[in-house]
């Protein structure tokens, strides 16, 4: 086993700075969002950002979306209906979440500014919760990807529209039901 040369990132630093970033997202938005805001609320420098995250774009991905199985869990209780449910529900608690809805819109446009961001961080979700569903659902011998889409998708512009207060039990009913059933009359 090889080391890398130097010593050890300090991981108090990699939360403090994650914290940061989510208090900031929410006070100030995500185009008001700058590096030096972050490490001075943190308590270090910029460089130490930047040797953890590439970009604004990186470390606001990374604060708003973690992928700990503590925040979003996805079911596999061997009933279909019940685990897209609770995808759903997951999807709706993640985008709805006030970091997530201060992030998402300044990271739509940076993906689409820069591809290799958008591969990077979808590769870095894929890896944890996202991945997770993807295998849930294939092994329920459904398309993961469009249904992924689907949901997300769903619940990102009823964010928008709505502005998530009504995003409750009977919306995610309805929404897992157009899932199951697909758009058939």
């Amino acid at each position: 086993m090889t080391t890398a040369p130097g010593r050890p990132r300090d991981r108090r630093i990699d939360r403090a700075l994650l914290d940061a970033t989510a208090e900031l997202l929410v006070e100030v938005g995500y185009a008001d969002l700058t590096m030096d805001a972050v490490a001075e609320r943190a308590g270090t420098t910029k460089p130490a950002i930047y040797r953890r995250w590439r970009s604004k774009a990186h470390l606001a991905h990374e604060a708003a979306f973690p992928t700990d199985a503590e925040r979003v869990q996805v079911p596999d209780t061997g009933d279909l209906a019940t685990d897209l449910r609770a995808m759903v529900r997951a999807c709706v608690d993640v985008f709805a979440h006030p970091v997530a809805r201060a992030a998402v819109p300044g990271l739509i446009a940076e993906f689409a500014a820069d591809p290799t961001l958008h591969a990077a961080l979808v590769g870095r979700l894929a890896d944890g919760p996202l991945g997770t569903a993807r295998d849930r659902l294939a092994r329920a011998g459904i398309e993961p990807d469009a249904v992924i889409e689907a949901m997300a998708g769903t619940t990102l512009l009823a964010l928008l529209f709505r502005g998530g207060d009504d995003l409750d039990d009977a919306w995610i009913d309805r929404t897992t039901t157009l899932l199951l059933k697909g758009i058939a009359p």
